[in-house]
């Protein structure tokens, strides 16, 4: 078996990863984490290369990529922070709703405004009761004359807040369990929606929110597919959102490790480098080990959906491995670096914070585990 990328592939990969360097990089990372701002001069130039339109087809103006290019997108958008991935993947991955299950006037009326950079998406299904256990909620949308009229308390909406923003919300049409969800789009300007930004130590540049529905109406035109579809709807979902979270967690797992590696180096304690005491550099190998092995889960996954296949199991391995591994190697940077871990500069403080994050975010380990033990049959 070939593990190599492919020449288009890696040259993709170069590509991504000469942007990053050259028209994102640490310091405009840093100043957009540590002032709580949406990047909007880095999402302007993505959009205006087209990726925006990776997983949308061709037809309806976008690129039409495979999952595995979805992937080194991702894990390449995360070389610097989870953060400014999530502020390009959320818009993504929910946008192949529309894609996939939209109506032809739903995907006329909001593609071309999200290719241009010029709306942004948002997924809702936690609530305050309703997290892990996303087919609890209480949210609901009743059909009065022509409209939806949607009532409920929504949090966890990270970039629900943004200007133009139109959120996909998961809302109960009727009291059967899982029959009785639909996806509905909610423009962020609509009246009787409360949008409050939390304060969170993550999510500081795509900003999470909690939010309140108060008798929101919007047209019975704005339901995706049919009433009762919304959970096999927000399943097929899942896969992309955590292809692209696990593909994101190696890409800054991977910057954690050099930049351990690369302080190690050049540190001296005791008239030595610190990366020639066996305690540092057997951590740094097994993590090295560690970070390879979720690479390939990752792109295991990518590969299996490329050909069309169900991934449940594959994606739920790769984001449950890789978010651990992430963390894990954040975790041993702060220990290298000791007191200067603690300092933005640095960029460790980040890459710990946001590692942790990724341990709950999109689906906690212990769902993933559950998810691959049910594949399993067990």
């Amino acid at each position: 078996m070939d593990f190599r990328h492919t020449d288009e592939q890696q040259a993709w990969k170069d590509m991504l990863h000469s942007f990053m360097n050259k028209e994102v990089g640490r310091e405009y990372t840093r100043e957009h984490d540590e002032n709580r701002q949406f990047p909007d001069e880095a999402y302007k130039k993505i959009a205006d290369q087209g990726w925006l339109g990776l997983l949308v087809p061709e037809e309806l103006g976008g690129l039409e990529a495979d999952p595995v290019f979805y992937a080194i997108f991702c894990e390449a958008m995360a070389k610097f922070s989870l953060d400014t991935a999530a502020c390009v993947m959320t818009s993504m991955f929910t946008a192949t709703n529309i894609v996939r299950h939209g109506s032809e006037a739903q995907k006329k009326e909001h593609l071309p405004p999200y290719l241009a950079g010029e709306r942004k998406f948002s997924v809702s299904i936690s609530e305050p009761e309703a997290g892990s256990d996303a087919a609890a909620v209480k949210t609901k949308a009743v059909l009065d004359g022509d409209e939806w009229v949607l009532n409920g308390n929504k949090i966890w909406c990270s970039g629900a807040h943004l200007p133009g923003a139109v959120i996909t919300v998961l809302a109960r049409t009727s009291e059967d369990r899982h029959k009785g969800m639909s996806l509905i789009l909610v423009p962020n300007d609509t009246p009787g929606l409360d949008i409050q930004k939390m304060p969170t130590i993550v999510r500081r540049s795509l900003g999470t929110t909690e939010y309140f529905l108060t008798d929101v109406r919007v047209p019975k035109e704005n339901i995706l597919g049919e009433p009762g579809q919304g959970w096999e709807f927000i399943n097929g979902h899942l896969e992309y959102e955590r292809l692209g979270l696990a593909a994101s967690y190696v890409g800054n797992a991977r910057t954690a490790l050099d930049d351990t590696i690369a302080y190690t180096k050049q540190r001296t304690q005791f008239g030595r480098s610190l990366s020639s005491f066996q305690v540092l550099k057997h951590r740094m190998a097994e993590n090295e080990c560690e970070l390879q092995a979720a690479r390939l889960l990752v792109y295991q996954a990518a590969t299996k959906m490329a050909r069309g296949e169900r991934a449940v199991q594959e994606v739920s391995m790769a984001k449950v491995f890789a978010a651990d591994v992430a963390y894990k190697i954040a975790f041993n940077g702060m220990q290298a670096l000791g007191g200067y871990s603690q300092l933005p500069e640095y960029d460790m403080e980040r890459y710990f914070r946001e590692a942790k994050h990724g341990m709950v975010g999109g689906g906690a380990n212990e769902i993933q585990r559950t998810i691959i033990a049910r594949e399993m049959g067990l």
